[in-house]
């Protein structure tokens, strides 16, 4: 007789802190922003940037030959602003206040100015570093642009008992899946506790999932998942992740778009147009969205999702084992490109951190960190 065992058992969010864990939130924070605003990017080849945007399914709202501005269709400013550069490079986010007087404090904490952003963005902006050393805005007063055509709904679902779609067919067009607004952004810090402390402190968000190393939970989590305090009102899962490693970079941002037929049919569209997906489809356990990556022309991680949890003031931290097999519920084994470990230009500069941040010994990555961290990418 054989039985069956679920590797995904005890990974999920309702595992809760022990005695003494980081709380996951900071008593008395500065300000608490609202969401993120925007993505900030630098890139050489605008032209090839906007193509792999109408593919992915944005909306430009401006383009010039040195600046290119992306949005959804829900209402706001841009998801994404991309400016010309001889190099391609995250400069950071964007994340709204709920009101001037806030950019004005959390400028003045920081020791920062207040300026005034460009027409084509409207409103105030203070900006910083964080510990990691990456730029981060916060923002107030942007244009608002207003909410435009969203995707049509073509999806009837015929589910158990309740069966509505008599005598008609379902037949998702192979179309780009239009992004209707930002979700998350994840980011690598070598100063994974420090740099989370501040954002906790500064910005006001607040961790909804903490991962740890197998064996090293004594040491402390390794990665969150941090999401914006709205009070009673709820907010995504994670706005932004941070994990631990050898370098301080951008991983991957992510999407919303509609549906599960959506996301899949914009992905037969992109995988027509000749881009290259990463990992997906699937289903992820932290935050527990529809997933499906893809690289841009310049190696950029982006995330279409859908279906994401969403999580008011009330609910604390999970904590649980970081593993490959713990990164979805369901969907195609973990690919070698999303975990960073692929033969190639990323994983050569990644080797180059490590052995960097090794012999450093002035980041928070050290060589217990690395045999973790060699453990997840085996499991």
């Amino acid at each position: 007789m054989t039985t069956s065992h679920d590797v995904h058992d005890g990974l999920h969010s309702e595992n809760g802190a022990h005695r003494g864990e980081h709380s996951g939130r900071h008593p008395n924070p500065v300000i608490k922003v609202e969401d993120l605003a925007w993505l900030e990017f630098e890139k050489p080849d605008l032209v090839q940037t906007a193509a792999f945007a109408a593919d992915f399914g944005f909306t430009p709202t401006l383009h010039t030959a040195d600046e290119l501005h992306l949005r959804g269709t829900t209402a706001g400013p841009p998801c994404v602003i991309v400016r010309r550069s001889h190099r391609s490079a995250f400069i950071g986010p964007a994340f709204r206040a709920a009101a001037d007087a806030d950019v004005h404090t959390f400028a003045e904490r920081g020791g920062v100015p207040v300026e005034r952003l460009p027409e084509t963005l409207g409103g105030i902006a203070a900006t910083t570093k964080d510990p990691s050393g990456a730029f981060v805005r916060v923002v107030s007063g942007v244009i608002e642009h207003p909410e435009s055509a969203a995707q049509p709904v073509w999806t009837t679902y015929n589910m158990g008992d309740h069966r509505p779609r008599i005598n008609g067919t379902q037949r998702a067009p192979r179309t780009p899946a239009m992004i209707e607004r930002l979700g998350h952004v994840v980011v690598q810090s070598n100063r994974y506790l420090e740099s989370l402390n501040w954002y906790l402190e500064h910005l006001g968000l607040i961790v909804s999932d903490f991962l740890f190393y197998d064996g090293q939970r004594d040491r402390g989590p390794v990665m969150s998942f941090i999401r914006c305090d709205r009070g009673g009102i709820p907010s995504d899962h994670h706005t932004l992740a941070m994990t631990l490693g050898p370098s301080n970079r951008y991983v991957h941002s992510a999407f919303q778009v509609r549906d599960l037929d959506t996301l899949a049919a914009g992905g037969e569209y992109l995988r027509d147009k000749g881009r290259y997906r990463s990992w997906g489809i699937g289903r992820h356990i932290q935050g527990s969205q529809i997933f499906d990556y893809w690289r841009d022309p310049d190696g950029f991680l982006v995330e279409h999702f859908t279906d994401g949890d969403l999580f008011d003031c009330t609910v604390e931290p999970g904590w649980a084992p970081m593993t490959a097999s713990g990164l979805a519920q369901w969907g195609p084994p973990t690919t070698a490109d999303f975990l960073g470990i692929a033969p190639g230009k990323e994983s050569l500069r990644e080797l180059r951190s490590i052995l960097s941040s090794l012999r450093s010994g002035d980041t928070e990555f050290d060589v217990q960190r690395l045999l973790g961290l060699m453990k997840v990418a085996k499991s």
